[in-house]
């Protein structure tokens, strides 16, 4: 059966009119509770896998959180079933460690593009081919992220695999490859690393959807390895209010346009 005319969506067992047309991609099956309080009326729906779904509304609009889990392939998953379930507009709201030295613990990040060190969007894309969100999506998280008051930060993000590649490249048995690309991206200014907005990126080109990126930053390896101030913050209200509000401009510009 084509996987756009199942009746149920295989690995979030949704149907169509589950969801709604705008979505926030939390990782964390765990974040969706708490996301969910930031909407009118948020309901859980279904759990299944990592895939965890909850319903509300923002300006009268329904809005779906839908967890991602780890890594680009689980992913890309969730965003072709939702997409094939109607769903339009997407926000990643996640987490990722700093590279570039302003970036601090507690920031917030908006991806302007995404390294594409995974193995996801090569079934999608050929490599020349650059992973960038949606430009209104991105706009919108900026001035969010400015409404707000946050310290933000908008540039390219690295996407990887393998967390532990990057957290403990030296065992590695291509730990020079691993440490070189490494200094490469930080002398091309870089700004933090994840793992599933390349894949998103990708999947969002292929299917016609819009996506966009903004990250809460746990903690900046650079930062600790020079010596400066460094502390882990696990807080994430910043980015998925940013999130939220990036939803609310989108909801509305739409509505301008319709």
């Amino acid at each position: 059966m084509n996987e756009q005319e199942r009746t149920v969506q295989f690995h979030i067992q949704c149907s169509r009119g589950d969801v709604g047309n705008y979505c926030i991609l939390p990782g964390d099956p765990g974040r969706c509770g708490a996301i969910a309080q930031y909407l009118d009326g948020g309901t859980h729906l279904r759990t299944n896998r990592e895939y965890e779904i909850w319903n509300g509304t923002l300006l009268g609009e329904r809005v779906s959180v839908v967890s991602t889990g780890i890594g680009g392939p689980s992913a890309a998953i969730a965003m072709e079933e939702l997409a094939n379930l109607g769903a339009h507009t997407f926000v990643r709201v996640g987490t990722c460690g700093g590279i570039a030295l302003p970036v601090r613990s507690g920031d917030v990040v908006v991806a302007t593009g995404a390294v594409r060190m995974e193995g996801t969007s090569r079934e999608y894309a050929p490599l020349e081919w650059p992973a960038v969100p949606d430009f209104q999506v991105t706009c919108a998280l900026v001035q969010g992220a400015q409404k707000l008051g946050k310290t933000w930060h908008a540039g390219v993000v690295q996407c990887k695999d393998s967390f532990y590649g990057q957290h403990s490249p030296g065992r590695m048995p291509v730990s020079w490859e691993l440490e070189q690309k490494w200094e490469a991206w930080k002398r091309l200014g870089v700004l933090a690393s994840e793992m599933e907005s390349a894949a998103l990126f990708a999947v969002a080109a292929t299917r016609g959807v819009r996506c966009g990126s903004v990250f809460h930053v746990i903690w900046n390896q650079e930062r600790e390895r020079a010596g400066l101030d460094q502390q882990e913050s696990h807080d994430t209200s910043s980015a998925i209010q940013v999130g939220v509000e990036a939803l609310k401009l989108l909801i509305s510009a739409d509505r301008q346009r319709a």
